[in-house]
This record gives C-alpha cells, sequence and structure tokens, in this order.
C-alpha cells in the first residue's frame, strides 16, 4: 500500500468556469476520458453518455477535453460545451481544457499516468478517448485504450463489481 493521495485530493475546473471536487465521487467508481470534437472516437460521446445515465447510481463520467491529440479539440471551451450538448446530449461532467502531453501537464494527468504519482501504473495516453478507471476510494485501478469503447464488456464488469 502507497501513502500517495487517492484522486480524491483534486479539484479540476469544470467546463462551465465552476468546480469539479473529486472528494464530491467518494463512494462511486470514476470514468476519467480524454475527449476531442474532431477525432475517429467522436461518437464515443454518445456511449459515454449512456453508460453515465445507466449507472449514475455507482459511477461517474468525466471528459477532459485536450487539444494535443491531432489538434482535434481547437474549440473555445463554450464551442466545446454546445458541441457536446447539442450533438450528444452530454449531462456527465466535462473539465476545462487540459494539457496531456504538452507542457504543463494537467496534475490530474500526472497522477493517472505516473507510478510515483499513483502507486499503481505508469500509463501512457497514446490518443484521444483513452480511459482510465478509478475505484469507489480514489484508487487508479486500469488504464484502456482509445479503441476499448464506453460500453465494452471489460467496462460494464467493472462497473458491476
Amino acid at each position: 500500500m502507497t501513502d500517495t493521495p487517492s484522486i480524491h485530493t483534486f479539484k479540476i475546473e469544470s467546463i462551465d468556469g465552476k468546480t469539479i471536487n473529486f472528494a464530491d465521487y467518494k463512494g462511486k467508481k470514476i470514468l476519467i476520458v480524454n475527449v476531442a470534437s474532431e477525432c475517429g472516437y467522436t461518437n464515443q460521446y454518445a456511449q459515454l453518455q449512456e453508460l453515465y445515465e445507466l449507472h449514475s447510481d455507482k459511477l461517474v463520467v468525466i471528459g477532459f477535453p485536450s487539444n494535443d491529440f491531432g489538434g482535434q479539440e481547437p474549440g473555445t471551451v463554450a464551442e466545446i460545451q454546445e458541441f457536446c450538448s447539442s450533438k450528444f446530449g452530454v449531462t456527465f461532467p466535462l473539465t476545462t481544457k487540459v494539457n496531456i502531453k504538452s507542457s504543463p501537464v494537467h496534475p490530474i494527468y500526472e497522477w493517472l499516468t505516473q507510478k510515483s504519482r499513483n502507486g499503481v501504473m505508469d500509463a501512457n495516453v497514446k490518443w484521444n478517448f483513452n480511459k482510465f478507471l478509478i475505484d469507489e476510494n480514489g484508487r487508479l485501478v486500469k488504464a484502456l485504450p482509445s479503441s476499448v469503447t464506453p460500453l465494452d464488456e471489460e467496462i460494464l464488469n467493472w462497473i458491476g463489481a
């Protein structure tokens, strides 16, 4: 066991200028996903929303818009929010735009990708719609590539466990 803090110690600005406090999600599983509006995986927004609606009693989905992968999220936060709402009916929390690969890397992504910080694993975010699974205690469980869809059996089994 490590003394590394859980994700529950973090806060981040939401896309609408409020604060997302991860401590509010103690006791729930968290799926963190880096999102982009102009990506081949953008249609995953629909499945992320479906997953969020189906399992909102025990899961929160949090989208992190980033322009770090192929420049596929060039919009302003207002444009991103409008796109997600009008195209996919997104109601799950979205953060302000963050850096995942470019400097300065957002502290949450430093925590997600560095074993020295999360106490579990090193992970490499290779593209948009990479997913991180966090347990009810705020501990990192697994990283999944973009090709694993939000309604994949692996994610559904994890939620049900």
